[in-house]
C-alpha cells in the first residue's frame, strides 16, 4: 500500500481551491518557465482528462498562465494571471484535446513556448495531487523528472561517449548525482540525459560539458 503524506493530503501554500488543479498546475508552469531559454511571448495550453473538463472553475487556466510567467503557488497575482498577460504582450491559448488515443493521466497540461527571439520549447507536465508534479515529456521525448532536485537537462546525439563525458565532468566537479538517466527518440537520434542532485550544480559544469561536440543544448534548474 502507497503511503500518503500530510504533505499530500492538506497541499501546499496556494492561490485557489485544488493542489491537483490549481497548486499543481501552476508548479508545472512554473518549472517549464524555468526551463524556457529566453522571454515568453506566446505560449499555448492543451488540456487533458479533469484538466480539460473543470480547469475554468478551479482556476487550472489562471495558475498555468501565473506559472509561466514566474509565479509561486501562492502568489496572489495568479487571480488575475490572464489580466496581467495580456498587459504584458504574452500571447496565450487554452484548448482541450480532441482525440486522447495515448494513455494520459486526468491532470495533464501540454505547454507550447515560443520566446520573442524565436525560441522553443515543448513540455508535457502532470498534477500528482498534494502540488506535486513531475515533467514527462520535452518536445518530441519522453522523460521523468519532478523538479524538486537540481536538475541538469543535457540535449544530445545519442552516441557513444557523451554520457561519460558528462559524467566524468560531473566527478570532477565534485557534484553528487541523486539520479542519472537517458531519455532518447531512438539509437543515434535526439536524446536528453538528466541528472538530479540534492545539491546546487555549479557553474562551471555547463561550460565543461558544451565542450562535446555532440552536445547541443543544456537546461538547469537550481534548488
Amino acid at each position: 500500500m502507497a503511503l500518503i503524506s500530510l504533505f499530500e493530503v492538506i497541499g501546499p501554500n496556494m492561490v485557489g481551491p485544488s493542489s491537483s488543479h490549481t497548486a499543481g498546475a501552476a508548479s508545472m508552469a512554473l518549472l517549464a518557465r524555468r526551463l524556457f531559454p529566453g522571454e515568453i511571448k506566446k505560449v499555448v495550453f492543451t488540456l487533458y482528462g479533469s484538466f480539460a473538463k473543470t480547469y475554468k472553475g478551479h482556476g487550472t487556466d489562471r495558475a498555468l498562465l501565473g506559472g509561466i510567467m514566474g509565479f509561486a503557488t501562492d502568489d496572489l497575482r495568479i487571480r488575475d494571471s490572464l489580466e496581467l498577460a495580456r498587459q504584458q504582450g504574452i500571447e496565450y491559448e487554452f484548448r482541450i484535446a480532441d482525440d486522447e488515443k495515448e494513455e494520459i493521466h486526468p491532470n495533464t497540461a501540454d505547454m507550447d513556448m515560443e520566446g520573442t527571439r524565436g525560441e522553443r520549447l515543448f513540455v508535457r507536465g502532470v498534477s500528482l495531487g498534494g502540488g506535486k508534479v513531475k515533467i514527462v515529456r520535452l518536445n518530441q521525448i519522453q522523460v521523468d523528472f519532478t523538479g524538486e532536485y537540481s536538475t541538469l537537462i543535457v540535449s544530445q546525439t545519442d552516441m557513444p561517449g557523451v554520457v561519460a563525458h558528462i559524467t566524468r565532468v560531473l566527478s570532477e566537479e565534485g557534484v553528487n548525482i541523486a539520479f542519472m538517466r537517458l531519455f532518447r527518440e531512438k539509437k543515434g537520434a535526439n536524446a536528453y540525459t538528466i541528472v538530479e542532485s540534492d545539491e546546487k550544480i555549479p557553474a562551471e559544469v555547463l561550460d565543461r560539458i558544451r565542450e562535446n561536440p555532440l552536445v547541443s543544448d543544456i537546461m538547469l534548474v537550481q534548488l
